[in-house]
């Protein structure tokens, strides 16, 4: 598995509907995390340490636990949000611009963020409650953050701009898993309780919603991510390398 070398041609300059368009869109994903980052702080700083099962919710799932695993748990939040809150400034054209240094300290915060949080998320997957479907799930949602983050530093590192780009593109793909695995959840949820038949379960329906959620939470992002990058006229992913130009 390769990702093409050749930088990118440059792209004509995007019309200023194309321009407001983003704009709309960065806002939403910005709104969205700092929302996912203020409900993570307040619902888990609550509910503190040892966890236990009446604290209810996904740390309830690490109750009973050694206490390593369960500071884990909590890396994992704090590490997780940090990166998710720094992550939409990263793509802010205006940052680059005027404050070049700054953004390349909040990348780095970036990047530290998703180092720990991916090793935390990585033992966090052993003991997660949907099984082999949560291991395989959420195992790899862990490494691919961990790989694709790592491809994003390097390429910066090589002064790779398009490169660098396109791997923090999918990068922070991942990372906005922490969004659409609460949204997936909600409206797998929706559908159960307006299609039950008889009285409706709230626990069942979460556990069915959950089960779904290992690779529903991250799998759709990388293909909007890849959709974007060939959008923008970065460098896209291949699964086979490219062939010699004749």
């Amino acid at each position: 598995m390769t990702s093409t070398s050749a930088r990118a041609a440059t792209a004509p300059a995007p019309a200023p509907t194309s321009r407001r368009g983003g704009r709309v869109r960065w806002t939403v994903v910005l709104l969205t995390s700092l929302a996912i980052v203020g409900y993570a702080v307040g619902t888990y700083a609550q509910a503190g340490l040892p966890i236990t099962a009446s604290k209810g919710g996904v740390s309830a799932t690490y109750a009973e636990r050694p206490m390593a695993v369960q500071v884990t748990f909590y890396v994992h939040i704090v590490t997780a949000a940090l990166a998710l809150l720094v992550g939409p400034f990263q793509f802010s054209t205006a940052l680059r611009r005027r404050s070049p240094a700054v953004h390349r300290w909040t990348g780095r915060v970036y990047v530290v963020g998703v180092a720990v949080g991916s090793l935390a998320a990585f033992v966090m997957a052993f003991f997660n409650s949907a099984a082999f479907n949560g291991f395989f799930g959420f195992g790899g949602l862990a490494l691919l953050w961990a790989w694709t983050t790592w491809r994003g530093y390097r390429a910066a590192r090589d002064r790779d701009l398009p490169g660098h780009r396109a791997w923090m593109i999918r990068s922070f793909a991942l990372t906005y898993a922490a969004v659409t695995l609460r949204s997936w959840l909600g409206v797998l949820i929706l559908l159960q309780t307006l299609t039950a038949q008889g009285a409706v379960d709230g626990e069942r329906f979460f556990d069915n919603a959950y089960a779904a959620l290992p690779f529903l939470s991250w799998l759709p992002n990388l293909i909007v991510a890849e959709f974007l990058i060939c959008r923008r006229g970065l460098p896209a992913y291949r699964l086979i390398p490219a062939g010699p130009r004749s």
